[in-house]
């Protein structure tokens, strides 16, 4: 797994630290202990489900403290002439489809802010090109072979 992450998604990773730590465990300790004070724990819905958040919530702040301590932040190059970490990349594929993605670390993807981790098969087929090149993505689904139109530092209007 990549150890490099954008300043943004290690401020978000970081947030996401801090609320569980400063919010959401200090309320499950405080039910937790709520739900205790009100006898047999064994049958109190409210102390069993707090229980099992607040290990879900260590279990969470381990792996982010964790990832926190490995994490670089790597900033995309102002003027990219080939694809690299931090860089948007459109591309355009056999059918005429075009499609806009930023290269990020695998602890900030998101799909659906056109965020794609440089460790998927995309990310890895896009990494060193530049425009024009012709990439071959391979996919379960089979081999899909793309146009690099377009490298920036920042996100296309």
């Amino acid at each position: 797994m990549t150890n490099m992450i954008s300043a943004e998604g290690r401020r978000k990773l970081q947030e996401r630290y801090d609320f569980l730590w400063e919010t959401e465990r200090p309320r499950m300790v405080k039910n937790m202990a709520d739900a205790a004070a009100e006898g047999d724990r064994s049958e109190n819905a409210e102390y069993i489900y707090s229980k099992k958040r607040l290990r879900e919530i260590d279990r969470e702040l381990k792996h982010l403290g964790d990832r926190l301590k490995v994490l670089k932040v790597v900033y995309p190059p102002l003027n990219p002439t080939s694809v690299s970490f931090g860089c948007w990349v459109s591309y355009e594929d056999e059918d005429g489809e075009e499609r806009c993605y930023q290269l990020v670390g695998p602890d900030e993807f998101d799909v659906s802010l056109g965020k794609i981790s440089i460790d998927s098969p995309v990310g890895k087929a896009l990494l060193g090109k530049k425009v024009d090149d012709e990439v071959t993505i391979k996919r379960p689904a089979g081999d899909l072979t793309v146009t690099v139109l377009a490298i920036t530092s920042r996100k296309p209007e």
